[in-house]
């Protein structure tokens, strides 16, 4: 019974896809690496456990509704429930593929599980885990499945012939104008703008930037679904675009500061993942060097612009996610070659209307995602307090969520003392 559901299984595409959606689920760990490096020492553990939940919280949301609004059906805004709790989700092939329907469910569920993680960049060092756990599950269902089904589940964006390789609507736009909705809900930490809030390990932030970039060989790679031709190509200017990014990051970050730092290095080897997602496919490899050139420029000016306003959108999740995915959508309207892909060519080989099509694409994702979820935040702060309070941010996420701490000393440590038993708790940083 299980080799006559199997018919149309190509193995090798299947050992392939089996490798990739392992790679994908690595980047959310290394994520949280990311991550925990850029905060303060104090709120390491919670920054990284806010990751690692989302992989628990997402996967479970995905399979028992996500994955159908997502990926059943043709409906132009969302899918069906057919396969809710995965249902007909099994050893055949889905049509087209030769892959597992089960295979391809799980590959789908890495990306939602970090894209959910990558949302609570924006909010850490402040948001209480309760109600993140709880935003964590809706947003999965009310934005990602949404914006994923719009892109490649058969949605409007689809059906108009909108181009996206690897998730540059829902992953990217979803994820990086999300952020700014987010900060803008939860509001700064206490003492933003006040006081410098310093990354603490910037060797954990280039470990993690490192396993992401490895990780997304395996995101963009596995997105052809195939050993054929188009994954070739993904996985090659994944190699490409990143490379060039950082080579201009580096370039700007002297020029600007006589200095070649090792934040501004990681960060850059995410712009450039990020850049090539929507066209790794798309894209020749001559063009996937210059779009990681080019598409340095806008993010590195944003990751400038924003600390000077007075949104603390902590871990600028817009400039490294929203304005390169919005970069590398547009840029496929320009420099997409039909030869390269055998789908379609941008405006620069003779065919304006793709233009038009990522152009709505790039406009119809960062509204839904923001307004989405400002509105979701507000509703879930309208039941229970979205932060904490200035004593538990002085204190540190770590201690008050999780009652452990990532370094038994440092900005934050519980200084225990003879009277531990019926004094109250002194941070370190408070004691004289």
């Amino acid at each position: 019974m299980v080799l006559a559901a199997a018919k149309g299984v190509d193995t090798g595409d299947t050992a392939w896809m089996l490798v990739a959606t392992a790679l994908v689920l690595l980047m959310t760990p290394a994520l949280g690496l990311f991550y925990a490096g850029l905060v303060r020492s104090k709120n390491t553990l919670n920054t990284f456990m806010m990751s690692i939940a989302a992989i628990s919280i997402a996967t479970v949301t995905w399979a028992l509704v996500g994955y159908s609004l997502a990926f059943d059906g043709t409906g132009d805004l969302i899918g069906g429930l057919n396969n809710v709790a995965l249902h007909d989700v099994t050893f055949a092939p889905r049509e087209g593929l030769t892959i597992p329907h089960l295979v391809f469910f799980a590959f789908q569920a890495t990306f939602c599980i970090i894209t959910t993680a990558l949302v609570s960049g924006a909010v850490v060092e402040r948001m209480r885990f309760g109600p993140f756990l709880l935003f964590a599950a809706l947003w999965s269902v009310l934005v990602y499945s949404v914006l994923a089904h719009w892109a490649f589940g058969g949605g409007w964006l689809f059906e108009r012939g909108t181009l996206d390789f690897a998730g540059g609507v829902p992953v990217e736009m979803g994820s990086g104008f999300s952020a700014l909705a987010a900060a803008l809900v939860v509001g700064a930490r206490k003492d933003y703008g006040r006081q410098a809030l310093l990354p603490h390990n910037a060797v954990y932030v280039l470990i993690g930037a490192g396993l992401l970039w490895f990780g997304w060989f395996g995101f963009n790679g596995g997105s052809g679904f195939s050993t054929g031709d188009a994954s070739v190509l993904a996985f090659t200017n994944t190699l490409l675009c990143p490379a060039a990014t950082l080579a201009v990051w580096f370039a700007l970050d002297a020029i600007r500061g006589r200095q070649v730092t090792a934040i501004g290095a990681a960060t850059a080897i995410i712009v450039g993942c990020v850049l090539i997602t929507p066209a790794g496919g798309f894209v020749s490899p001559g063009w996937a060097l210059a779009l990681g050139a080019l598409g340095a420029l806008p993010c590195y000016a944003m990751i400038v612009y924003r600390p000077r306003t007075r949104v603390d959108e902590t871990l600028d999740v817009l400039a490294a996610h929203g304005i390169a995915g919005f970069t590398g959508i547009l840029a496929i309207g320009f420099i997409a070659q039909a030869s390269w892909n055998g789908v379609a060519d941008g405006i620069l080989y003779g065919d304006a209307g793709q233009l038009l099509d990522q152009v709505l694409a790039a406009a119809a994702a960062p509204a839904y995602a923001f307004c989405a979820t400002y509105l979701l935040l507000r509703g879930i702060g309208a039941l229970m307090p979205l932060r904490g309070s200035e004593r538990d941010e002085a204190l540190g996420m770590d201690v008050i969520h999780h009652g452990e701490e990532a370094y038994a000393t440092g900005e934050g440590a519980i200084l225990v003392t003879t009277e531990a038993a019926v004094e109250a708790n002194v941070p370190v940083a408070d004691a004289s």
